[in-house]
């Protein structure tokens, strides 16, 4: 076992900059040295890459300790022992928990986790919740489908930790979960920005009624980048008559970002159980800056059945230049995740993110939440679709709304746009991930 101490410190997050700094270094080689020492999988990716443990000795040395990915996972498993093969770091008995990631991207990563392993989860969960007003007064709604998806299963556990009446909504469809939130009176829910607005709909077109009317004070997003997209929070928060948090966390890695009730631009690392580095993307070089754009490398310091270090997430941020307001001294990535190196690609020679597409569509009053973004090849030339909703009552500005979204469109990505615009909750809804951005170029 790694030898650990009391997860939760009262101390941790106002912990001054160079403390924590000394107690990230110390947790690291610490979980660096396990996995060399208990995963084939580890030992045999280090041993390929020329890198021993005892080579890490200060922050200068990190770049030598090499980075992971799904890909490894994925080919290290399904080996003895049955499933999780040799990324396993303790006797297959001592396995108590079973996730798996969601399979958007491919086969889908199995998760084990000891008991230690799930306490820490939900002592992950429980600094986002507290950061975000969560108290013992609360009753809190999960109308999520509790599967071998990890989604919000330690959320749960930790509002129940933290004290809160926790309700699972998860065989219920969206209508009955509606009218269960209305019945028991809940303060707070958890779910994907997009289902957030999917039950909004649903609360109005089939129960008759604004969302806002059912009480709830908090929303926790996750799962999606959404939530920190200005338009699509304050969507939600307009819905819901709610105050709106981002939340970001991987199966494989845990519950490592929140949003504090300063809302801060960004969200929090909780710094005191992971390691964030932001890297370029193309040459994997460390960036420090504020406001420079890289690729988020994390390390789960305190996990114990399949440790994840230097893990490559392929997903993208920045640093904040200042700290928050709130007194946490943990760092803020500024705007949250802001999309994902994979989905960067270049259309019509111009260096693309879908994300970019949502902020216009959210900000833009006379369309409805949902849109579907394809990427086709028309002979040598990409063309980019982008298929939105008219509210009704706009239909007939609809010139007036093209015109505006052709340049908002323009502006923000330098990019023109075949615009297709569609009924109402004609587009295809989502309960978790959405998939709303497709490239059908045959190079993708």
């Amino acid at each position: 076992m790694i030898p650990t101490t009391p997860y939760w410190n009262p101390l941790l997050e106002t912990m001054p900059r160079e403390k924590l700094s000394e107690l990230q270094l110390a947790k690291l080689k610490r979980v660096v040295r396990w996995g060399y020492e208990r995963s084939k999988l580890y030992r045999r990716l280090y041993e390929e890459a020329g890198f021993h443990p005892e080579e890490l000795k200060g922050w200068e040395d990190i770049a030598k300790v090499p980075m992971i990915s799904k890909e490894h996972y994925r080919q290290a498993q399904a080996k003895e022992p049955w499933p999780y093969g040799e990324a396993l770091c303790v006797p297959l008995e001592e396995v108590t928990e079973y996730h798996q990631t969601s399979g958007t991207t491919g086969q889908p990563v199995y998760q084990p986790d000891t008991w230690q392993d799930w306490e820490w989860w939900s002592e992950c969960w429980s600094y986002i919740l507290w950061a975000m007003g969560f108290r013992p007064t609360d009753r809190v709604f999960l109308p999520f489908g509790y599967n071998v998806f990890v989604a919000f299963w330690a959320g749960h556990y930790a509002a129940e930790k933290l004290g809160c009446e926790v309700v699972a909504g998860g065989i219920l469809n969206t209508e009955e979960r509606l009218l269960k939130i209305k019945e028991l009176r809940a303060t707070a829910l958890m779910g994907t920005p997009t289902y957030m607005l999917n039950m909004a709909e649903t609360c109005q077109k089939k129960l008759g009624f604004p969302a806002r009317e059912l009480g709830i004070k908090k929303i926790i997003c996750a799962g999606e980048p959404g939530a920190s997209v200005e338009g699509t929070k304050k969507r939600i928060g307009e819905a819901w008559g709610a105050e709106v948090f981002d939340h970001v966390g991987a199966t494989e890695v845990g519950g490592w970002a929140y949003e504090c009730t300063h809302h801060p631009g960004g969200v929090h690392v909780n710094e005191a159980m992971f390691l964030v580095e932001l890297v370029d993307v193309q040459t994997n070089a460390p960036i420090e800056e504020p406001g420079k754009m890289g690729k988020i490398v994390l390390t789960a310091f305190d996990r114990q059945a399949q440790p994840c270090i230097r893990f490559d997430t392929k997903d993208l941020g920045m640093w904040a230049e200042d700290q928050c307001t709130c007194g946490r001294t943990f760092a803020v990535l500024k705007g949250g995740v802001l999309g994902r190196a994979d989905h960067l690609t270049k259309v019509k020679g111009v260096l693309f993110s879908p994300l970019a597409v949502e902020e216009v569509v959210r900000a833009l009053p006379e369309l409805g939440d949902e849109y579907e973004l394809v990427v086709t090849k028309k002979g040598e030339v990409d063309e980019i679709i982008l298929k939105v909703e008219l509210l009704p009552a706009y239909e007939a500005q609809k010139e007036r709304v093209r015109e505006e979204l052709a340049r908002q469109l323009r502006l923000k990505t330098n990019l023109n746009y075949l615009l297709e615009f569609h009924p109402p909750g004609s587009l295809p809804r989502y309960e978790q991930k959405a998939k709303r951005f497709k490239d059908l170029r045959p190079h993708a």
